[in-house]
């Protein structure tokens, strides 16, 4: 490949911003050359912005260390030095609504981690291994924002990410019922053990709004297409409990589900071992070469053993047995803040170059 596009970071300061930063680090394909967040950052070094905050595990790329944080509100002056940009900005929906659509309208294609948009008709929320075909709705919502390379497009929310690839990959043994219960760990909310220390050892059993979108946003991954707007399926019908977990890192799923058409154990672990999708066929820079795997032993996945499976980009699965009120029961394991944050919205701005929409202005 050629010259490298340049990227633009909305939010660059938080912590999927910086995780982000840390993913981009040497990518092929992208390069980042603008990073904006709010007015109080901006003037200021990104090194000098971020300060003692700097969550990764990987010390601050040298690349953005001098870069001069941009105001993320002056939407036009950002724009201009970017080909698209990734969205983690920390405002209201209705303000996140307002500020990805005002980039898309200045051309500049929105590669979003928040939630804002996820409802949004006819924005593609893509998990680019099930639904990459989604895409396609861009261009209803090109003509709605009058744009002609300018879109919003977003990945859906970290929770489901140890489960629906699971259920998709089984989905020839229609399963219609599902009670999901997600152990999930701090970095979802932005926090490490320093920023949140009531969280040692400690359990909480509630997570505004999230159980909500467990249970309705695979519904709109596994929907279509029809009339210029993405329409949700209307099976299975999930059920979700979501706890907050003292881990910093790794969503946890304990799920049960019944199925029209009962398979084996053998047939559930095929299915799951043989899954892929176009990240894989295209061979995508950030796409895992095993998208799920089974582990055979009792007490895996565990988060300290194999939340970086793939580079965080893959789902573990175990301890897939028949039970006693459902069908089968298993236990998932996915990395909340890659595969199911920042490493998803790569992952999805990889595809949508490779499909041409996001291309150089």
């Amino acid at each position: 490949m050629g010259q490298k596009l340049r990227t633009g970071i909305l939010g660059a300061t938080g912590m999927v911003g910086q995780r982000f930063i840390s993913l981009l680090e040497n990518h092929p394909w992208f390069e980042v050359t603008a990073v904006a967040a709010s007015p109080r950052s901006a003037g200021k070094t990104y090194e000098d912005a971020v300060g003692g905050r700097w969550k990764m595990d990987t010390p601050m790329p040298e690349a953005v260390k001098s870069l001069v944080v941009m105001n993320v509100n002056e939407v036009e002056k950002v724009a201009a030095e970017v080909d698209f940009v990734f969205s983690a900005v920390d405002m209201t929906k209705e303000e996140i609504k307002a500020i990805e659509e005002a980039y898309a309208k200045t051309e500049t294609p929105v590669v979003s981690n928040n939630s804002a948009h996820r409802w949004t008709p006819d924005v593609p929320m893509v998990i680019p291994e099930i639904n990459p075909e989604h895409f396609e709705v861009i261009a209803s919502q090109k003509k709605r924002l009058g744009t002609t390379r300018g879109f919003v497009a977003v990945k859906p929310n970290c929770s489901i990410q140890s489960y629906a690839p699971v259920l998709t990959a089984w989905k020839e043994f229609e399963p219609y019922e599902v009670v999901a219960t997600t152990y999930q760990a701090i970095s979802g909310a932005g926090k490490t053990f320093k920023d949140w220390p009531e969280m040692v050892e400690n359990v909480i059993p509630y997570i505004g709004g999230e159980e909500e979108k467990s249970e309705k946003e695979p519904l709109r991954i596994w929907g279509e297409i029809k009339d210029g707007v993405i329409v949700s399926a209307e099976s299975p019908v999930i059920t979700c409990q979501c706890i907050r977990v003292p881990v910093l890192n790794g969503h946890t799923a304990a799920v049960f589900v019944k199925f029209r058409k009962k398979p084996t154990k053998e047939q559930l672990i095929a299915k799951l071992e043989a899954f892929s999708g176009e990240p894989q066929k295209l061979e995508l820079p950030s796409a895992p070469k095993q998208f799920i795997r089974y582990m055979e032993e009792d007490n895996r996945p565990q988060v300290q053993l194999d939340v970086d499976y793939e580079h965080g980009m893959g789902v573990s699965v175990g301890r897939i047995r028949e039970d006693s009120v459902y069908d089968f029961k298993f236990v998932g394991l996915s990395h909340n803040t890659v595969r199911g944050a920042a490493g998803g919205a790569v992952l999805c701005a990889e595809m949508l170059k490779a499909k041409g929409y996001i291309q150089a202005k």
